[in-house]
């Protein structure tokens, strides 16, 4: 008589215990800065902001942009890292921080990167956007163009260092569209944001991002700094194969931004979790195709596709292929064929197009006319 009723008090008790997965996600933390946003890089899924597309001072982030112009032309061949690049007396003069280059002198454009990356020298960014625009005018141009195209619909640049401008202003969510940008499209160059220092002209120069040496799941990306910006920095961490990006934009100190970041940065990680839920080029299902040279096809997503949920509801995702009728050949790889569902109990997470995972060919005279006379009575 004993152990059933104990079976039935602790089945009560613990059924009584909500689990870590119904508990609600508590706030953010409170931080030190005017404007943030944590997103996860895979989904872009936003995971705490404050003023987040609020009109804000860029300072040095700037260098992102020009170091994502730079990366585009070294991919594509119209630049080299160990290209000579003579030094204008523009760059030469250029205020704030500098990597000490000299005047007439050519200096290689991987060590113009280190100092535009690390140093955050502004010489050495004037330096590369005249080398690939011819003026910082030109450049800065190009600048504005790529924000454009990359979304960032709350961006002006005024020039290439992030040098205080009337009309040089950025937003903490388009900033961190530009850190997904250059992690997604540069993986080659993304290394030199996680370099801790170099060495020009006997002087050794350090990287003002503290992150790096405290937290190793950090592997980039820049700081910044101002009277009027305050303390900005944008962090990137991977910690077991989950990757957040965080934005934070004016805080008071050099120590309040890597406080700010890294506490924005545990909270993604702590209550978040993101899941590949298909893989892209895999098989997720077979369909029929009428008048076609093969049936059944394979079809699947052509990406990879990720949700990011509260942690503990990842595990519940569920999926389902929902093919269209009558599947007609000649079918292409970017036919859309179908859709996948991604959901849980709750609802429907997303919806995203299924394809042919190889071209079908119609089929011969036969096979389309027994087709077509099976479809009327299909």
């Amino acid at each position: 008589m004993f152990r059933p009723l104990l079976s039935l008090f602790l089945l009560m008790v613990f059924a009584a215990v909500p689990s870590f997965a119904d508990t609600p996600i508590p706030t953010a933390p409170t931080v030190d800065a005017r404007a943030y946003i944590v997103v996860d890089y895979r989904t872009g899924k936003v995971l705490a902001s404050k003023e987040a597309v609020a009109r804000m001072e860029p300072a040095s982030l700037t260098k992102l942009m020009t170091a994502y112009l730079v990366f585009t032309e070294l991919s594509t061949g119209k630049l080299k890292l160990d290209e000579p690049v003579v030094v204008s007396e523009h760059a030469w003069r250029s205020e704030g921080s500098r990597t000490f280059i000299e005047l007439g002198k050519p200096v290689s454009v991987e060590l113009l990167i280190l100092g535009m990356i690390v140093q955050s020298g502004n010489d050495a960014t004037i330096a590369l956007a005249e080398r690939i625009a011819g003026t910082e005018e030109t450049f800065v141009q190009m600048m504005n163009t790529n924000a454009k195209r990359l979304g960032m619909v709350g961006t002006h640049f005024e020039n290439s260092s992030g040098l205080p401008a009337p009309e040089h202003y950025t937003t903490a969510r388009d900033m961190s569209l530009l850190a997904v940008a250059m992690i997604r499209d540069f993986p080659q160059f993304y290394k030199y944001y996680s370099v801790r220092e170099f060495e020009h002209n006997g002087i050794k120069q350090q990287n003002r991002n503290g992150l790096l040496g405290r937290d190793p799941s950090v592997d980039g990306l820049k700081t910044g700094h101002t009277d009027s910006a305050g303390f900005c920095l944008v962090t990137s961490a991977l910690r077991d194969g989950m990757r957040i990006v965080s934005v934070v934009l004016g805080s008071g100190s050099m120590s309040g931004r890597e406080t700010a970041s890294t506490a924005l940065l545990n909270y993604g990680f702590t209550f978040y979790d993101t899941k590949l839920v298909a893989k892209g080029g895999a098989q997720l299902a077979s369909a029929k195709v009428w008048k076609a040279a093969e049936s059944p096809v394979d079809v699947g997503v052509k990406e990879d596709l990720y949700i990011t949920l509260p942690r503990g509801q990842a595990n519940d995702i569920k999926t389902a292929v929902d093919l269209k009728p009558r599947l007609i050949a000649p079918l292409q790889l970017d036919s859309d064929v179908g859709t996948l569902r991604v959901f849980t109990a709750a609802g429907t997470l997303t919806e995203v197009p299924v394809h042919p995972l190889k071209t079908i060919a119609s089929g011969g005279w036969w096979r389309r006319l027994i087709d077509t006379i099976r479809l009327w009575f299909a």
